[in-house]
């Protein structure tokens, strides 16, 4: 039996992952081109060639898809920075502001690098997180929070005097501060010529600087904190 698509419905395993591999393809194209709240599954399933209900044969639904994505982008960014972070603060000394500068000149710039990834990270509690059956959402955060506390290691590999609350609050404040800005960075063309009046800079053009200056100001004031009192 074919789908609406011409695909063959698939039966091997390997025609099963053939399947997946183009949803999450086609997913992934579809996120490159619009916000992730306004990819919905029927869309989704229009662009791959499938009807819905056989998209769900492969995933338990929209944000399963995304939440796949999100996963291999998150864990190839740390892949990437497990490397950068290092090159960045070498041959820096350990004490003043140089070195936290740099290292999270760093974790900004990759990140930024990477817009799938800023994308998904932003829609974590207001998409991905919504509508999600109990066991998707233990295995969800459970990811998530691996990737976090990777993040917060690495960071503390750089600086040791960061105890590891410190280092997973500061992989926090790298999440949720990005969430809080990337959704500015693709703002209506009402809200841009509101901003052109103004004489005011689009969120696409000042967030690296906002998100870098904002980390930076975390991770110092954890190392101050961080210090043993006189």
């Amino acid at each position: 039996m074919q789908t609406r698509g011409g695909f063959q419905r698939a039966r091997r395993p390997e025609q099963v992952e053939e399947r997946r591999a183009a949803i999450l393809a086609t997913a992934r194209d579809l996120l490159t081109r619009h916000r992730a709240a306004d990819v919905s599954l029927r869309e989704l399933a229009d662009a791959v060639g499938l009807a819905m209900s056989n998209v769900l044969r492969y995933f338990d639904s929209r944000e399963a898809i995304f939440a796949q994505i999100l996963d291999a982008e998150w864990q190839d960014w740390l892949d990437e920075l497990a490397v950068a972070l290092p090159a960045a603060t070498r041959g820096l000394p350990r004490d003043g502001v140089a070195r936290p500068q740099r290292a999270v000149a760093a974790i900004t710039g990759s990140l930024l690098a990477r817009p799938l990834l800023c994308e998904l990270l932003s829609g974590i509690a207001t998409i991905l997180e919504r509508n999600i059956p109990l066991g998707f959402a233990r295995d969800f955060k459970q990811r998530s929070w691996s990737h976090r506390e990777r993040l917060g290691e690495l960071v503390r590999a750089e600086f040791p005097a960061l105890h590891r609350d410190d280092a997973w609050d500061f992989a926090g404040s790298v999440v949720f501060t990005l969430a809080g800005l990337w959704p500015y960075t693709r703002p209506n063309e009402v809200v841009v010529t509101v901003l052109r009046e103004a004489g005011m800079p689009l969120a696409s053009e000042s967030v690296g600087t906002t998100l870098r200056d904002m980390l930076t100001r975390q991770l110092i004031g954890a190392l101050v904190l961080a210090e043993p009192a006189p």
